[in-house]
């Protein structure tokens, strides 16, 4: 059986690690010119999805730091805290550093026998090539041009800003959110001296970037920050996720507002997805076909759909109350946030989205 994975970022990687571990033949082709490295670009991955990768692709235990806690505040209460996730000392989410990790899954495909990792021009000879699947993770090819253009779109009047700070060494395992007039800004730790920030600002106004974490800063000695990268915010969906034997995947499929951190979660939950999709072929011996992309169709894109549309809600809700410069949202979500039962239903939802 033979894969081909379009693309060399860290869904390719992922995806291809675990296929491998199957026992499959893999091709991870890209375009020559190598991905940009962000080493200002951490991700988060949910307790029972790291779990789900120790022991399905890679352990990575080594490159992740733990997070027990999580708390949100509003500056719209005076910074008074909204809610608070915490599962008696229990690990809820770890953060990773996204180029050790793409680094790391790189090292050990490169010594994967069943593994090989090919420079080329993407173009239309790649779909009359023997393979049994071609899987697309490539935002930019001709193939994602001519058959996965259509998605629906939702552009946010956003652009998320990364850095990471340098602080005076602290127990540092608690994940801190604030909704600030601007937009959701996310402090993430990473060791005991070192947390990422994810800043969603709204517009395009140019403003100081340094200057306003430190405004907004209530819980580290920073020592210095980090220069900063910028992307374009925005909510997406494909309408259709695959043409033949040719799928797409990661940000192909659906891309959402970084406010929760959910965006690589809902990747692994796909490749989680797929992955017992195809155990099941090998296991029953049928071939690897256009079938499988049906079937992971059929099983993932309405929980997708229902999935990024929840994250848009909470995006849109607090948005609102910047809008009507109102406090009745927070002040509705704080008294919410006082059900334990409710709470509880919060943390298993960010931590298996509506796979329960």
């Amino acid at each position: 059986m033979n894969v081909c994975i379009l693309g060399n970022g860290l869904t390719s990687l992922t995806l291809a690690k675990s296929l491998v571990n199957k026992g499959i033949n893999v091709e991870i082709i890209s375009n020559r010119k190598k991905n940009k490295t962000y080493y200002d670009r951490t991700i988060g991955i949910s307790k029972i999805n790291l779990d789900f990768f120790n022991k399905e692709i890679l352990n990575i235990n080594k490159l992740s730091w733990n997070i027990n806690k999580i708390e949100i505040y509003s500056e719209n209460l005076n910074y008074e805290k909204i809610l608070n996730f915490q599962n008696n000392g229990k690990n809820l989410f770890s953060v990773l550093k996204n180029n050790e990790l793409i680094d790391y899954l790189t090292k050990k495909l490169k010594k994967e026998k069943l593994c090989k990792f090919k420079e080329n021009l993407i173009d239309k000879n790649i779909l009359t090539q023997n393979y049994n699947l071609i899987i697309n993770c490539d935002i930019s090819n001709f193939i994602t041009k001519r058959f996965f253009s259509k998605r629906l779109i939702k552009n946010y009047d956003d652009f998320a800003y990364t850095s990471i700070i340098k602080h005076s060494k602290v127990i540092n395992n608690k994940a801190i959110q604030i909704f600030t007039s601007r937009g959701p800004l996310a402090f993430l730790p990473i060791s005991k001296t070192e947390t990422s920030v994810v800043y969603s600002v709204k517009g395009n106004q140019e403003f100081d970037f340094k200057k306003l974490i430190r405004f907004h800063n209530k819980f580290y000695n920073i020592l210095y920050i980090r220069n900063f990268s910028r992307f374009r915010l925005q909510m997406s969906n494909l309408r259709n996720y695959h043409y033949g034997n040719v799928l797409a995947f990661g940000d192909l499929l659906h891309k959402i507002h970084p406010l929760a951190g959910q965006g690589f979660n809902m990747t692994l939950r796909d490749i989680k997805i797929f992955s017992e999709i195809i155990q099941q072929k090998i296991n029953l011996g049928l071939p690897l076909n256009v079938s499988v992309n049906e079937e992971f169709e059929k099983k993932s894109k309405h929980i997708n759909y229902i999935f990024s549309n929840g994250i848009d809600f909470i995006y849109e809700f607090f948005n609102l109350e910047s809008k009507s410069k109102s406090k009745i949202f927070s002040k509705t979500v704080k008294f919410l946030g006082k059900n334990s039962n409710l709470n509880k239903k919060f943390i298993k939802i960010a931590d298996n989205g509506f796979l329960l």
